[in-house]
Order: C-alpha cells, then structure tokens, then sequence
C-alpha cells in the first residue's frame, strides 16, 4: 500500500500487478474499502497495471468532516491518476464507484478509455432517501442501520456464510464522517444527460439480488452509451466480486479484451 499525498488530503492506494502495464483503476462502494476487489486480483490478466484506491472517508485514506460533493470525489480521483501518470485507463467503478466512473469520464476522457459501470446507476436512490439515512447514522452510527444495509448488499444465502461477517466489520468499522459525506455527494447526483453524452465502450454489471441498484437501474444506465454491454450475474447481491469473484473476473477480461487492453 502507498498514500498519495494530493494536498489537501492523502489517499491509500494499492499498486498490483505489472508497472508498466495497461492500467486498470477499482473505486469501491459506500461502506468499504480497497479490498472490496481482494478476490478478482488474482483471477485477471497478470500484465496490466492495476491500481485500487480509498476514497476519502474510506479505508486507510484521510477523513475530512462531512458532506463531501461528487465533484469533489472526481477532482481526487482525477488528481491521483495524474499524480500516477495514468492515462487511456479502463475504470472499474461500483456503486458510488460507478457515479465517480462516470463523471470523471465526462470531465478527462484522455484519462479513461472505457469504463465498467458495476452495480450503479447514473442518479441512485432520492435526496429524501439519503437525508433519513444521514439522520440515522448521525444518531446512531452505521451499526444502527448494518442489518439493512447488508440485506440489500449481499443474496441470503451469503448471508449465512463465515465469510459474511468479516464484510459486515468492514461496513460498521468504516468513519462515520466518510460514510456520510460520501451519502451526501450520492445524494446531490444525477448524470443523466452527463451519461448520456459519453462516447466510450462501457460494460454494466449487476447482480440479481442487488437491493441498491437493481438490474433494471444497471441496465437502464448503461443504455445511456451507444454500444454498451450489460452482463447480469445471477445469485449475487450488491457486491458481485464478493459473491461470484470468478464469473465477475471472467467478464470483466473478455471486455478489456474486447476493448484492446489485454
């Protein structure tokens, strides 16, 4: 692991794979952090660049006070591929990933050359959804609101596994500061003409038993791109690396295949 110091906040950065490669960028979901991607890394190509990071409020990464603004999480993610020297990357983006994936395509397309829009959309939940869910954290801290959350994240039957638990730590142990400003910067996007007017190769992936960002939410934006592809896994929740790490690994190399980075 490494921190990139940007000035005004430092960020946690994991670097794998072949410095010299075709470079692959990971920006996780609200409520985890880098290793989100754990179980895909070893499943891809081993010659291209892979570079996974912890946005801010996240993981290892600073944690300034609450809100954060969605331009303000792109203007990090745009100055950390700079300071990297990153250029024509494909970025993987979940969740809140997949919003940063897109606005940053739309403001540097000399830093992205295609985009995986996983399990997001281009305008998630409503601003009445995220101020109540701001509210209960505030009073009573992510462990109040752990149950449901991790009932729309994960299918049942994962649920019921050993390795469910430790997703669970991650969620509740995130800074309560990050995990609202972060609600905060979701809650004030919407990318639907910004989306829309992207001219890039985009793949969407969604899980079956996503309770955040159902398929048809997935599908519906990445329709937005001309040429885009949807692939559905199925028996998978909100996090389909976790769940299904093989099939989730096997899609996204036939697209940097497909998109000439492999």
């Amino acid at each position: 692991m490494r921190m990139i110091n940007l000035g005004d906040i430092r960020l946690n950065v994991q670097l794998d794979g072949n410095p010299n490669g075709r470079p692959v960028v990971f920006a996780n979901s609200l409520g985890t952090d880098l290793r989100l991607w754990d179980q895909v890394m070893p499943l891809l190509p081993p010659h291209l660049r892979y570079i996974r990071y912890d946005k801010r409020g996240h993981g290892l990464s600073d944690c300034p006070p609450a809100p954060y603004t969605m331009g303000g999480l792109v203007h990090d993610a745009e100055r950390l591929l700079d300071a990297l020297e990153v250029k024509d990357a494909v970025f993987v983006g979940l969740s809140i990933g997949g919003l940063i994936a897109q606005g940053l395509a739309a403001k540097r397309l000399d830093l992205i050359r295609a985009v995986v829009l996983s399990n997001t959309g281009a305008k998630i939940g409503t601003v009445e959804m995220w101020d109540q869910r701001i509210a209960a954290v505030r009073e009573g801290g992510i462990a109040a609101l752990s149950e449901a959350i991790l009932q729309r994240w994960f299918s049942a039957p994962f649920r019921e596994t050993d390795a469910f638990h430790a997703w669970r730590h991650m969620l509740i142990r995130q800074p309560v500061d990050g995990y609202v400003g972060c609600s905060a910067a979701i809650s004030g996007t919407d990318f639907y003409a910004t989306t829309a007017a992207l001219r890039l190769p985009a793949l969407g992936i969604a899980g079956s038993e996503d309770g955040s960002t159902p398929p048809d939410l997935v599908r519906e934006t990445v329709d937005l791109i001309p040429g885009s592809k949807f692939h559905l896994i199925r028996k998978a929740g909100h996090l389909p690396c976790v769940e299904a790490p093989e099939e989730y690994a096997a899609v996204l190399t036939q697209f940097l295949t497909e998109v000439g980075h492999v």
